[in-house]
């Protein structure tokens, strides 16, 4: 099954594996663990996410190892694998990312009760608040080889970052599902339509290959041994200004200056071409789409209504759509900014003008 396929059954899930996951306890947890070859001590705590459950499970030799259980219908176990084979392929080339532990019988995913988890090692350090100018120049080297290990994976079970996978699918669920409201549906559309169209344009000819998909500094950790890149869960084919963008997400003066430090690091270990920078505002929008899509497609999830309460409401959808007819106007506004390669010295680094502060619609790509 591949993954349109996996995301359309996730509607048709039955309903005691959603039960399952959406009651998914402690004691369960450690059953799972001990059932994969560990043995767990009983200590067992939930971490923040929505997502997926995840969970700190403490082991009898004094290790702290992390259980993560996959969202049910989201991933197909080839799709998962994929993750686990280029993490692999990572650490192979001794990139810091951290990589699934074997089983007792060698696989790295099992299942329970219809559910997929794996279990990782913890992996200390801090994600940072910012960045240096030294620090991104690292993270940029990093960030290109990479995707040079990506580019040499193949992946058949993946999503690929275009416009129909994204806010088209995402606007679809919203209209099916009657979440947009009739005094805002018709603006909505009309900005999603012109977004994509205006993507499509723009992205023609721009190569895709594997890329992490959420880079952002919320999946970064440093630690006594340097840097981590964490939770690959959002790897998929699309073009390398993806990741760059969201590891330097901001509009003001100085995110340009790092971005262009970054790409200059970059290119040390692989071409850019930085006529792509003009992606990064349609990107962003994308994600707009996507963050209202993502919860959209989890409300049946009882974790979801106590998270975003204020979802669904006339208030919730005008201000919504003001933010994408806005975004639109920036990107708009904009048009042909980038369509001579920029230097890469940061004297002529240029953005648009900071344009308020990031929310979470920046950060989340979880669909």
């Amino acid at each position: 099954m591949d993954n349109h396929q996996a995301v359309a059954a996730a509607i048709l899930l039955p309903m005691a594996v959603s039960e399952f996951f959406f009651r998914l306890s402690p004691e369960r947890v450690l059953e799972a663990v001990e059932a994969g070859g560990f043995r767990p001590t009983g200590h067992c705590f939930a971490l923040n996410a929505l997502e997926n459950r995840v969970y700190d499970v403490r082991l009898e030799d004094d290790r702290h190892v992390v259980a993560k259980f996959y969202r049910p219908g989201r991933w197909s176990r080839e799709a998962i694998l994929e993750e686990h084979r280029l993490l692999s392929a990572l650490q192979r080339a001794e990139i810091p990312v951290c990589v699934p532990l074997a089983f007792e019988d060698g696989e790295t995913l099992h299942q329970v009760e219809g559910i997929h988890y794996a279990i990782w090692p913890r992996t200390g350090g801090r994600s940072p608040d910012e960045l240096d100018d030294e620090q991104v120049c690292v993270l940029g080297r990093l960030l290109a080889r990479i995707h040079n290990v990506g580019e040499a994976v193949s992946l058949r079970h993946r999503r690929s970052l275009s416009s129909r996978q994204f806010p088209c699918e995402a606007l679809a669920l919203l209209e099916q599902r009657s979440f947009l409201p009739p005094a805002c549906a018709g603006r909505y559309r009309r900005a999603v339509t012109e977004l994509t169209t205006t993507y499509d344009d723009w992205s023609g000819g721009v190569p895709l290959h594997p890329i992490h998909g959420d880079c952002h500094m919320g999946n970064l950790l440093r630690g006594d041994e340097g840097w981590f890149f964490l939770d690959f869960d959002d790897m998929l084919l699309g073009p390398a200004v993806q990741d760059i963008w969201m590891l330097l997400p901001g509009r003001d003066h100085h995110a340009a200056h790092q971005r262009a430090l970054l790409v200059e690091a970059y290119q040390e270990f692989r071409p850019f071409d930085t006529r792509t920078l003009r992606l990064i505002e349609p990107l962003r929008a994308f994600r707009f789409v996507c963050y209202a899509g993502w919860i959209a497609r989890r409300w049946q999830d009882p974790a979801f209504p106590d998270a975003f309460p204020h979802f669904g409401s006339e208030e919730y959808w005008e201000n919504e759509t003001r933010d994408l007819e806005e975004q639109l106007e920036l990107i708009l506004a904009g048009e042909g900014a980038w369509e001579e390669p920029l230097e890469t010295d940061v004297r002529s680094a240029t953005e648009p003008s900071d344009q308020g502060g990031l929310s979470n619609k920046d950060f989340f790509w979880d669909l």
